[in-house]
């Protein structure tokens, strides 16, 4: 028998030839030749002013509130000191402005006065805290042109502190203005019209330098809502002429 050789030549390698780079294919636009839809009336083409807009100053708002708090605090403890003694009060101007020391249990206007300590202080310290949270997270809202809204939430926002601080303290707020004028006496006439049992009376309420800071403070915002506001949006900034705003036309009539 002959012997199969063993030896076998080896196999060559073939080169392999680089395929082309084919380009990706471009995707074909939806409707060819077809005039663009314009905007929806009253959209904008940029970011929203409200987002562009310089946010308000966190330390603005901490200054404003600090001072009213500390003018509210620092007269109170004024009044308790000097009305320890007699006399008890301080006449500013005869049979109108004087300073006398009162402990006001309840709310405006003598709100809740009559109730126990158990109701009357959660109500006032959750209304407060309500108050406190909402002026803090609308004052980060602001728009540059709300200047009365810039200055009238911080002084809500002393003056709240300022009474909140007596309701921890002392379980009441303390109050030393009292006014007297003909046109109460007037108002309250009117009112005791309508309310059975009212006895009208030249008296406003005894207040503190925390409720003229909420009363000055609460003034702005009102002025504040009843202004309009001019400032240009976005949409006018980009588009002054309201081009964008009109339909596309086309350049074929019909025939």
């Amino acid at each position: 028998m002959s012997e199969i050789p063993t030896d076998a030549p080896e196999a060559t390698e073939v080169p392999k030839v680089p395929s082309p780079e084919v380009p990706p294919p471009t995707a074909p636009p939806l409707v060819p030749e077809a005039p663009r839809l314009a905007r929806p009336t009253g959209t904008s083409r940029g970011i929203p002013e409200t987002i562009l807009a310089e946010r308000p100053s966190t330390t603005f708002l901490v200054v404003v509130a600090t001072l009213s708090f500390v003018a509210d605090i620092v007269t109170k403890l004024w009044a308790e000191k000097r009305f320890e003694s007699y006399p008890s009060y301080v006449n500013v101007f005869d049979e109108h402005l004087m300073f006398v020391l009162a402990k006001n249990k309840g709310g405006a206007w003598g709100l809740l006065q009559g109730e126990s300590e158990n109701v009357r202080r959660p109500f006032f310290l959750l209304v407060s805290v309500a108050a406190i949270a909402f002026i803090v997270t609308l004052y980060r809202r602001l728009r540059p042109e709300q200047r009365a809204l810039k200055w009238g939430l911080p002084l809500v926002l002393g003056g709240a502190l300022g009474n909140v601080f007596d309701r921890i303290r002392y379980g009441y707020v303390i109050d030393f203005i009292d006014y007297r004028a003909a046109w109460i006496l007037k108002l309250n006439e009117l009112y005791a019209k309508y309310s059975p049992g009212h006895i009208p009376t030249d008296h406003w309420p005894t207040f503190n330098v925390a409720d003229v800071a909420i009363c000055v403070g609460v003034g702005l915002m009102a002025i504040d809502m009843l202004t309009p506001h001019r400032g240009k949006s976005a949409a006018h900034a980009d588009d002054p002429g309201g081009a964008m705003n009109r339909a596309p036309t086309s350049d074929k009539t019909d025939s």
